[in-house]
């Protein structure tokens, strides 16, 4: 290890598995970042003396954040030197991390997350950008492979993970476990990443200028769509003038910085980019990609703990050995890519993922955890298929100088997918658990032969346990709707499955509109 440094600080250039090493530490510790509080923040409500409508500020100050600066990434990395820009990110990343863990008041703590979303937005592009360029492009497939072990595994076992350490410990180790990682990660940078000679940089003494009106278009564009995304359920959506003022602002900051970043000479967010056919279509299928990771990850615990009784860890480990599966697969589809053209495998990992969530429509209320697992390792089956061949796709015939613009862009697709994803599944499960309430109740009639038998052999045994034979009746009458609320909910968790699976084979007539990359003996290989 120590001659391999000493090579790479004396040529400027690093092993490629030692820059993967490099890189993924950090990439992992801030993915891991946007879901490891999920499930802490009734500890942190209670903690910090607030409401837990109040704390989900603690997820939402960090998605904003991170939203701002992803696809700024490029301008910045230019401006600032990537390398420097990148340290800097994973500095502000660490510091902020433990100032969150040692926050007093849910007001810093909010104000902790911003920084920390602000320095964890840029690390996910640089550092694929950094790998992109660290092997040959011929080996470009298992470059990738290895960065979506992090982005796709991290979000899979944040929940797990941030549960185990609530539990035990206190919420306030889930930011603090950053702050040794981001020291390691620093330290590792600065003495094995270097900045590629073909990186143009634009000083100050160029007469570059921060693009401040690009910049605020693009920030307020995006804050306010994902305040929409995380408040609209709970505000009823365009029921409330606050969310439709959002929408409106959302939508008209995000036209205008659309519209007068592509009349710039040098946007800060080069959307040009975007007239590349594939580059254009792999960025909506990791858009289609993080709503359907993201959408299920969040709904399949829900099940499980609302309407099966799971405990947070037990519905974990529900989803981990799917996580574990990716992580064994990824490589293999890396060295699959030597045989096959990237889109077919797309599209076998489309059609894997679409069964999976119908096979996940036909659950209910008996199904045991062998089969909740089962299914989720089904689907994590078909998402190894995805990562990798779509972003192999993507940068194909993007120029290397545009790497850092490129991947801010396509790493934001899939954020604001996943946050378009978990909006739409929490939406359709409320609005259908009431549809199919409604459809249920009108069979809760005394007229209804099923329901009298019902209520009369509930009516007996709870008469036989010792309640008098009016509170029977009225417990008979309780259990009976309490068990067509849990069928409602069993229903609308259907549909949400339904809905997934159906959008995500809209996918595949998309694949039959790229572009061939090559011959993929020559564009994608293994090591």
């Amino acid at each position: 290890m120590k001659q391999l440094i000493a090579r790479a600080r004396q040529n400027g250039e690093t092993h490629p598995w030692l820059v993967a090493f490099t890189v993924m530490l950090a990439v992992f510790m801030e993915v891991l970042d946007t879901s490891v509080a999920n499930v802490a923040l009734p500890h942190i409500a209670g903690n910090l003396s607030a409401g837990v409508d109040e704390s989900t500020w603690v997820l939402t100050s960090y998605l904003v954040s991170n939203a701002i600066v992803l696809p700024l990434t490029g301008w910045f990395s230019s401006l600032f030197g990537r390398k420097r820009f990148y340290m800097t990110c994973v500095a502000i990343f660490t510091i902020s991390s433990m100032l969150c863990g040692l926050a007093p008041s849910l007001g810093l703590l909010v104000f902790f997350r911003i920084l920390q979303g602000m320095g964890g937005g840029a690390m996910q592009p640089i550092s694929q950008a950094i790998l992109l360029e660290s092997f040959p492009k011929h080996k470009q497939g298992m470059a990738m492979a290895i960065f979506g072990m992090g982005v796709v595994l991290a979000p899979i076992i944040g929940p797990t993970l941030g549960g185990w350490i609530t539990d035990s410990y206190s919420w306030r180790w889930i930011f603090l476990i950053n702050v040794p990682v981001g020291v390691i990660s620093l330290a590792l940078t600065l003495f094995l990443i270097f900045d590629p000679p073909f990186l143009v940089r634009k000083g100050w003494k160029d007469g570059t200028h921060l693009d401040f009106i690009g910049l605020g278009l693009l920030s307020v564009g995006l804050g306010f769509l994902q305040v929409v995304l995380d408040k609209g359920q709970r505000e009823d959506w365009f029921e409330s003038y606050f969310i439709v003022w959002c929408a409106v602002v959302a939508g008209v900051g995000l036209v205008a910085a659309l519209i007068w970043e592509l009349k710039r000479k040098e946007p800060i967010v080069d959307f040009r980019l975007l007239r590349d056919r594939n580059f254009f279509l792999a960025t909506l299928t990791m858009f289609v990609l993080g709503f359907v990771l993201y959408g299920s990850t969040a709904l399949l615990p829900i099940f499980l703990q609302t309407l099966l009784g799971y405990t947070a860890l037990l519905s974990g480990l529900v989803l981990s050995p799917g996580g574990l599966l990716v992580l064994i697969t990824l490589p293999i589809v890396g060295k699959l890519l030597t045989r096959f053209e990237a889109r077919w495998l797309v599209v076998w990992g489309v059609s894997i993922v679409a069964l999976s969530l119908f096979h996940m429509a036909k659950f209910n209320l008996d199904i045991d955890f062998r089969t909740a697992m089962m299914a989720r390792v089904y689907q994590s089956a078909g998402m190894a298929f995805l990562f990798v061949p779509i972003n192999v796709m993507a940068f194909y015939f993007i120029p290397k100088e545009k790497f850092n613009n490129a991947t801010g862009i396509i790493n934001l697709a899939r954020n604001i997918g996943g946050s378009f994803g978990i909006a739409n599944v929490v939406t359709l499960l409320a609005r259908r658990t009431q549809f199919h309430q409604n459809v249920l109740v009108s069979h809760l009639t005394p007229l209804d032969p099923a329901y009298q038998a019902m209520v009369s052999g509930a009516k007996q045994v709870l008469f036989g346990a010792g309640s008098n034979s009016v509170d029977a009746v009225a417990q008979a009458n309780g259990l009976a709707y309490g068990l067509l609320q849990r069928h409602a909910a069993m229903l609308a968790f259907v549909d949400d499955f339904w809905l997934m699976g159906l959008t995500f084979l809209s996918l595949i007539p998309l694949m039959f509109l790229m572009k061939k990359s090559g011959t993929h003996q020559a564009s994608v290989g293994a090591i």
